[in-house]
């Protein structure tokens, strides 16, 4: 490709080469899985922690405890520990065993500024430390860039992006774009772990992001599989890896199925553009970006959130940023939201336009629901 005078580039950069992409927004994708493997009779305990995990009898005994104390126990066949940055804590805290692999831990983090450029392409950016950097179209109105890569040490919980990292990005975007970015232009920050198993490497940015699974089932024992490592864009061949570990313990299993199966809300959906424009000729009073959010969002599910509703009217009370009651109760019934930050991060990124007190008129209506968490730990953005 060659940049002209109109590219968004800064002048000396006059050519690149262009190439199709995916992404995905991850807290959605994990999210449609969980409603998918429900509707397939699957039980989802949110908020739910694990206190003990033993063999007994040819079978794991798990003790679990949800958010408000009370406790139950379940028995399995098999246990999949899928803990992420957590996966060999928990095998040595809760199974008292020793993990075959260890854990490193990578940061990565993102800063979200407002839109840098028209147009829907992306750019990817070489830094001279030969490390790579995406400038992405988020949400119509804003641009994310990311991601960095480095050590992170400590309660995975608890990441947070450091200045060392905002300095960094805004370095590389002000090196290769013609509209300058200043701290004072981030408007949202995010970082993540992403827990890689553990091969001593040196430099953070060569450790594999391939997955590593180890199962343990010696002595006819219930098989306990763990996974170490492996990244979104392979997670459904990681699954799919997982389940042929687990074939010899279930004979009745049956062949491969996901390659060609929608997520919940993508079955016989064309495009999000023929549901945006579907969504604005039935319901009245639809506003085009509404529409086309929850076409984004929701898909075809859209529809059961609607019910019998059509028209704008119907949605119940206001909340802020075209968030309304019905969206939320949807959310609640359907996707297991009970927090501010649920609903305005997880299930949505309204967080980025909502204020302090459309923020603190949504947490009223989640304490005023039936069976509501009582919480004051919203989000701050």
């Amino acid at each position: 490709l060659r940049f002209g005078d109109e590219s968004p580039l800064k002048p000396a950069i006059r050519r690149g080469f262009e190439y199709s992409d995916c992404w995905v927004d991850d807290a959605r994708l994990v999210v449609l899985n969980a409603m998918a493997a429900r509707e397939k009779g699957a039980h989802i305990h949110t908020r739910t922690r694990c206190l003990s995990a033993k063999r007994a009898g040819g079978i794991w005994h798990v003790e679990l405890q949800r958010e408000d104390g009370t406790r139950f126990s379940l028995r399995a066949k098999a246990l999949v520990n899928a803990a992420g940055p957590w996966v060999a804590q928990f095998i040595g805290e809760h199974l008292q065993q020793h993990s075959p692999y260890g854990v490193r831990l990578i940061q990565g983090s993102h800063i979200i500024v407002p839109r840098l450029y028209e147009g829907e392409q992306a750019y990817i950016m070489q830094n001279e430390d030969r490390r790579i950097v995406f400038a992405i179209p988020y949400l119509d109105r804003y641009t994310m860039i990311g991601t960095t890569d480095r050590e992170y040490h400590g309660d995975p919980t608890m990441v947070s992006i450091s200045d060392e990292e905002i300095v960094y990005l805004l370095g590389i975007a002000n090196a290769h774009f013609r509209k300058q970015l200043g701290h004072q232009d981030i408007l949202h920050t995010f970082a993540g772990v992403r827990p890689l198993c553990d091969d001593e490497s040196d430099n953070p940015s060569v450790v594999t992001r391939d997955y590593t699974l180890s199962l343990a089932a010696e002595q006819k024992q219930a098989p306990l599989l763990s996974v170490f490592g492996g990244k979104l864009t392979t997670y459904r061949k990681l699954a799919e890896s997982a389940m042929e570990h687990l074939a010899p313990f279930f004979p009745q299993m049956g062949a491969r199925w996901t390659a060609k199966a929608s997520l919940p809300g993508a079955e016989g959906m064309s495009t999000v553009e023929a549901l945006t424009e579907e969504l604005v000729a039935k319901i009245e009073g639809m506003d085009r970006a509404l529409a086309r959010r929850w076409a984004s969002l929701y898909g075809n599910r859209v529809w059961r959130m609607l019910g019998e509703v059509r028209s704008v009217g119907e949605l119940g009370e206001p909340l802020g940023q075209d968030l309304h009651a019905l969206e939320v109760d949807y959310l609640r019934r359907q996707e297991w939201a009970t927090r501010v930050d649920d609903i305005l991060w997880r299930r949505t990124k309204l967080g980025l336009a909502f204020t302090e007190p459309e923020t603190a008129r949504l947490q009223q209506y989640l304490d005023a629901q039936p069976g509501a968490i009582k919480t004051t730990d919203v989000y701050a953005a």
